[in-house]
């Protein structure tokens, strides 16, 4: 399938090959296929495949969100990342049903390649605010036991850098309008790829 990727400069993703999504994308689906039980067989053989990375997954339907599952944090190699991540975003999604083989044919997948976090400095959320980059950033949000994340992706839905923030606290379940000193945020960018239009 086609796909297009957004680049963000970062010196961690430099060894992968500009068209890394036509070997991603079919990993992904084929995971997902033959664990449904229509097995599909993707290239693996990429060196580049055996990196330590950290992706996310996302599945959409007619362009509504079917699960989206990721590691945030490089701890396994590439290829057994975005295998993992596809199955949990089809199959272990809290918010979603299990998706069923009738509809992965109707199932966009969009492959997430991140770079480290890199933590934020700040004394105030105005501070904290100030530092990020709608449309660049991906954000993780801690406080105590409360974490989130979104990805760059969701500033397409959110572009108010306030809205973003309120929303995310909310996803990690405080109410939009918190904050304390103790918060602690991390910035990242990604490398996307996704797969032509679903139909």
């Amino acid at each position: 399938m086609a796909t297009d990727s957004t680049d963000a400069t970062n010196p961690g993703r430099s060894s992968l090959p500009v068209d890394a999504g036509k070997t991603l994308l079919p990993i992904a689906r084929a995971a997902i296929s033959t664990a449904l039980g229509q097995p599909l067989i993707a290239a693996e053989d990429a060196l580049w495949l055996q990196q330590p990375g950290a992706s996310f997954v996302t599945l959409t339907q007619r362009g509504q969100l079917r699960g989206c599952i990721g590691s945030l944090q490089a701890h396994r190699t590439l290829l057994a990342d975005v295998k993992a991540n596809a199955l949990a975003a089809a199959l272990h999604d809290s918010r979603f049903l299990p998706l069923s083989l009738a509809e992965l044919a109707q199932t966009g997948i969009e492959v997430s390649l991140l770079s480290p976090t890199q933590a934020l400095h700040f004394d105030s959320e105005s501070e904290a605010l100030a530092q990020l980059r709608a449309g660049i950033d991906g954000v993780v949000f801690e406080f105590e036991r409360y974490r989130s994340t979104f990805l760059p992706q969701v500033w397409e839905q959110l572009p108010s850098v306030r809205e973003f923030m309120a929303h995310l606290k909310n996803k990690a379940g405080l109410p939009a309008d918190f904050w304390d000193p103790a918060v602690r945020l991390q910035r990242y960018t990604v490398s996307k790829y996704k797969e032509a239009q679903e139909t």
